[in-house]
């Protein structure tokens, strides 16, 4: 009987042992993870699926060397002050390019601090050098009741608006926006079919090479959101969205000193102007910063609403371009005269052409009655001034 329980005792520390080397952020075993069913953390090769219980990331470095795959069930705890470096891959080699992505039903927790922030970053800090945040929820989009990520391949969308991939609290991404080609690049945070339930508070994407967020559908609600892009030849649209995204921003702060391209660039969807739900976000609290007449690119548009689009802003400060909104898609005058897109207390400064519209036929329209002027305007806070809220934080600014 004594043998027994002793063997019994024995099996029941193994599974002990086992469990914490699977949780445990302090255990440096090598694995290569991918494909397997127990996911081992390893400081030095962080990469691989974590298919169930949690994993948590408590202090220091790790090298980030494949993509991590956070599957349903499953969850991702990062604490504060902990920095992620993804390392070098080879620029041919698709397979191998650095991400996070976090499927439909599993859960990220991002818990950085003002003082503190969580940084996912590039050892090369080169812009594009890897693939950058990416979440999957089970929120509507346009393109189908669900699709199928363009950066992951992950599933997405559903009919949960309420729906939660976790949260993201004091996070700074860096060096983001791998290509694997014109139509299939990776931004700073990806938000495919995320809901309403997710907290996305205190994000900055720095230096990436494509889009600091973009949203495909969902009803994503995200505040203190930061993109600086300084760098030549870098960087896309500071902010995007497409497929029927139906959230709110809330204090948005985007910055660029080198090129890129615009400040917003949205869509509903491209193959179906009135597909629904019709993206249709709010937007309170902005302020896009451009080069002004230093900007030599013909996308030099604070913001672009294209192929049926509508949306509310109020409280904007569009600094430095030479386009303040273009509109352009069929729908665009009827949206505007029903003020289903519109855009109230904006304060323009150095743009020099306020709006242009046309439809998709190419046929100038006026769209001037979109926005409304108020010189008082402060946008993120500060009007084009780095606002107090991103102090501490973030870099660049």
């Amino acid at each position: 009987m004594k043998k027994t329980i002793s063997k019994l005792l024995g099996t029941a520390f193994l599974f002990a042992l086992l469990f914490t080397t699977a949780c445990s952020s302090d255990d440096d075993s090598p694995s290569d993870n991918d494909g397997g069913t127990t996911f081992v953390l390893d400081r030095e090769n962080l990469k691989g699926e974590i298919n169930e219980g949690e994993v948590i990331l408590e202090s220091g470095t790790y090298k980030l060397t494949g993509k991590l795959i956070v599957n349903a069930g499953a969850k991702l705890t990062i604490k504060s002050g902990v920095k992620i470096e993804a390392t070098a891959a080879n620029s041919g080699d698709f397979a191998a390019v650095r991400y996070i992505a976090v499927a439909q039903n599993g859960k990220i927790d991002v818990q950085g601090t003002s003082s503190n922030p969580v940084v996912m970053t590039s050892t090369t800090l080169a812009p594009g050098a890897w693939g950058g945040l990416v979440l999957c929820g089970n929120a509507p989009i346009n393109k189908g009741t669900t699709a199928s990520a363009e950066v992951s391949d992950l599933t997405y969308g559903g009919g949960d608006v309420n729906d939660s991939s976790g949260s993201l609290k004091y996070l700074r991404i860096e060096y983001s926006g791998f290509a694997y080609n014109s139509d299939k690049e990776f931004n700073g945070l990806s938000l495919f079919g995320v809901g309403s339930g997710t907290t996305i508070e205190y994000v900055q994407v720095h230096e990436g090479s494509d889009d600091g967020f973009e949203f495909f559908g969902g009803t994503a609600q995200a505040k203190y959101l930061v993109v600086s892009n300084f760098s030549e030849d870098v960087g896309d649209d500071l902010f995007d969205w497409t497929e029927g995204w139906s959230g709110t921003g809330e204090n948005w702060y985007g910055i660029r000193t080198n090129a890129g391209n615009r400040g917003i660039e949205a869509d509903n969807n491209s193959n179906n102007h009135l597909a629904t739900p019709i993206s249709n976000p709010t937007i309170k609290n902005l302020t896009l910063v451009g080069l002004g007449a230093a900007d030599t690119s013909s996308e030099t548009q604070a913001i672009k609403l294209r192929v049926g689009t509508q949306a509310q802003f109020d409280n904007v400060v569009l600094s430095n371009w030479k386009t303040g909104f273009d509109i352009q898609h069929d729908e665009s005058v009827g949206y505007v005269t029903a003020g289903s897109l519109a855009a109230t207390n904006v304060k323009f400064d150095n743009v020099t052409t306020l709006s242009v519209g046309k439809n998709t036929a190419g046929e100038a329209v006026d769209v001037s009655g979109v926005y409304s002027i108020n010189e008082n305007a402060t946008g993120a806070g500060n009007g084009s001034a780095k606002p107090d809220w991103a102090i501490g934080w973030t870099i660049g600014l």
